[in-house]
C-alpha cells in the first residue's frame, strides 16, 4: 500500500488529465513542482499525413502519444488542416517521426519537406503618407510605417517591455533607452500579433474627434494585419505603425467596426509596401566540437550554406576546438550529414535558435532575387496568387 521515496510508481488513467508533466498530491496546499525549462525551442516544422485515408484516426492518436512521450515536441493542426509536428532540429524531428511511424501510430506516414517560418518587416520609414478610405467612403485613415530597432524588438519579445506595463514607466524607458518621443511613447495603443508581439501601433494624432470610439476597431484591424503580413501572410515583426490623422463621419453608425477594421488593415498594408518590405529569417547558433585537423572541412561546409563563423577557441588542455557559427535555419537541413561526411564523423554540431536576421535585398528590388523568390515560394505553398501585391492596390487617392 505504501512506497518509500525514490521509487517509480505507475498510475493508470492519469494521462488523460496531464499532457507532458505535472504534480500529483493529496495535500490541498501543496505547490506544483517546477516544470522543466528547455534551452531549445521547436522551430523546424514538418507536415505529416497518412498514405491511406482510413488510418487518419490512428495518426491523430499517435500524435497525442508522441507529444506525451517527448517534452520538446509540439504537434498542432494548421489552418489548412495539415497535422504539423515541430521539433528542435532536423535530427530530433527524424527520430520523432520514426517513433511515430513505428511505435505510436503504427501506420505508414508521408512527410512534407521541412518548413521554416519567416517574419515580415520593413527597412525604412514610409516614402509617403498612406491613405485608406472605408468601404462607405466616409472615413479616412492616414498612416505611416517604420522599422523598430532590433534591441527594442528583443526587449519586447523577452518580456522586458510589454502591454501590461504601467504606461508612464514604459514611456520613460522608451524615451531614455531607445530615444523615442515621450508623448508618442505614452500613446502606444497596442502590441501585435496576439497583443504581445514586436509590432507597435502608435497614435500620433492631435485633437481628433471621436478617436477613442474607433480605438478598439483599429486595434482589431492591427492584430489581424500583423498576423498575416502583406507579402506572404507570415507574421510581422519590428514594425511601428503611426496613425497620423483620421477623418471620421459625424454619425456613429457610419464608423462601426465593419467600416474601420478592413480600412485599418488596408492602410497598414499600403504603408508597409511604401517602406521597402523584406523578410526576416530565423538563424541558428551552431556549436561544433571537433579536433583541430578537421577545421578546414567545417569552414567549407559552412561557407556553402551561408553560415559565418564568429568564434573559434581551443578547450584548455585538450586537442579539441569549439567553433561557434551562425547558420540560417533554411540552410540547416542535411547539415549534420554534410558535416559528418566532410570531417569523417569527427565533428558534431548542436544548433539552437538564436535570432532573426534580415534577408539582404528588398522584396521588390529585382525579379528572381532571393527575397523575391522566397516570397513567391511561400505564396505558392499557401495557395495565394503568385504575383506580388502592389502599392496601388491598397493605397487610395485623396
Amino acid at each position: 500500500e505504501d512506497c518509500p521515496a525514490g521509487n517509480t510508481i505507475g498510475l493508470v488513467g492519469v494521462d488523460q488529465y496531464l499532457l507532458k508533466s505535472g504534480t500529483i498530491t493529496t495535500h490541498s496546499e501543496a505547490h506544483n513542482m517546477r516544470v522543466m525549462k528547455f534551452s531549445v525551442s521547436p522551430v523546424v516544422q514538418v507536415a505529416v499525413d497518412v498514405m491511406n485515408g482510413n488510418d487518419l484516426p490512428k495518426l491523430v492518436e499517435g500524435l497525442k502519444r508522441l507529444s506525451k512521450s517527448d517534452p520538446c515536441v509540439k504537434s498542432m493542426t494548421s489552418e489548412s488542416g495539415e497535422h504539423i509536428v515541430a521539433g528542435a532540429g532536423e535530427l530530433h524531428l527524424d527520430i520523432c517521426l520514426k517513433d511515430l511511424e513505428e511505435e505510436h501510430a503504427q501506420v505508414p506516414i508521408k512527410r512534407s519537406p521541412p518548413v521554416v517560418s519567416y517574419r515580415e518587416t520593413v527597412q525604412q520609414e514610409s516614402s509617403q503618407t498612406c491613405l485608406a478610405k472605408s468601404p462607405n467612403k466616409h472615413n479616412r485613415l492616414f498612416v505611416t510605417a517604420g522599422p523598430i530597432e532590433e534591441n527594442l524588438s528583443e526587449a519586447i519579445e523577452s518580456g522586458k517591455i510589454g502591454p501590461r506595463d504601467e504606461f508612464k514607466a514604459r514611456a520613460r524607458i522608451l524615451s531614455d533607452e531607445y530615444e523615442w518621443d515621450n508623448a508618442e511613447a505614452r500613446k502606444i495603443w497596442c502590441f501585435g500579433p496576439e497583443t504581445k508581439g514586436a509590432n507597435l501601433l502608435v497614435d500620433t494624432t492631435k485633437g481628433v474627434q471621436y478617436l477613442n470610439e474607433i480605438k478598439d476597431h483599429c486595434v482589431a484591424g492591427f492584430q489581424w494585419a500583423s498576423k498575416d503580413g502583406v507579402l506572404c501572410e507570415e507574421n510581422m515583426r519590428s514594425i511601428r505603425f503611426n496613425i497620423l490623422d483620421v477623418s471620421l463621419h459625424a454619425d456613429a453608425i457610419h464608423r462601426g467596426g465593419s467600416q474601420i477594421m478592413p480600412t485599418m488593415r488596408r492602410v497598414m498594408y499600403a504603408s508597409m509596401l511604401a517602406s521597402k518590405p523584406t523578410l526576416l529569417e530565423p538563424v541558428y547558433l551552431a556549436e561544433i566540437g571537433c579536433p583541430d585537423d578537421v577545421i578546414g572541412g567545417i569552414y567549407s561546409v559552412l561557407s556553402r550554406r551561408r553560415g559565418r563563423v564568429f568564434s573559434e577557441e581551443q578547450r584548455p588542455g585538450t586537442p579539441l576546438y569549439t567553433v561557434k557559427a551562425y547558420l540560417p535555419v533554411m540552410e540547416s537541413f542535411g547539415f549534420t550529414k554534410d558535416l559528418m561526411s566532410a570531417t569523417g564523423g569527427k565533428a558534431f554540431p548542436q544548433c539552437v535558435f538564436d535570432h532573426w536576421e534580415v534577408l539582404t535585398g528588398g522584396a521588390f528590388d529585382d525579379e528572381g532575387g532571393r527575397v523575391n523568390e522566397t516570397v513567391k515560394n511561400i505564396r505558392k505553398r499557401k495557395g495565394l496568387s503568385e504575383e506580388m501585391p502592389t502599392f496601388e492596390k491598397y493605397n487610395d487617392k485623396l
